[in-house]
């Protein structure tokens, strides 16, 4: 399974952004390789609006089925739901420790979004 969590670098042990949509780098990992490779969203960190639209897009253009991070904004959710990503908040802490904690069954997915669009 191919995931997408949200970070502030580029390795497992950067820590997790807690904001989607204006993170800095998304960690795509795939759970059964452990394989992962680290996906800009430059553009997005200080766009006026449409910032979780356009990471929402980035994310689905790598083929994740789900994605992880510590909070996520409407549109942001609208987008990854109807794009058929599950979406998980509440992360903290490294990527590598959030990646545990998901392929342990520790994270639960969200129902809606859990903050307000322009959330910084």
């Amino acid at each position: 399974m191919k995931i997408a969590i949200s970070a502030q670098g580029q390795t497992l042990e950067s820590k997790v952004d807690l904001r989607f949509g204006r993170c800095n780098w998304f960690i795509v990992v795939d759970t059964d390789t452990g394989d992962y490779r680290a996906v800009s969203n430059d553009q997005n960190l200080n766009a006026a609006q449409g910032a979780g639209i356009q990471s929402a897009e980035i994310v689905s253009r790598q083929g994740v089925e789900a994605v992880i991070s510590g909070h996520c904004g409407p549109k942001a959710f609208r987008t990854l739901s109807v794009a058929g990503i599950k979406i998980f908040t509440g992360a903290e802490g490294t990527v590598a420790d959030t990646l545990e904690r998901f392929k342990k069954g520790m994270l639960t997915e969200a129902e809606e979004a859990d903050v307000e669009g322009h959330w910084v």
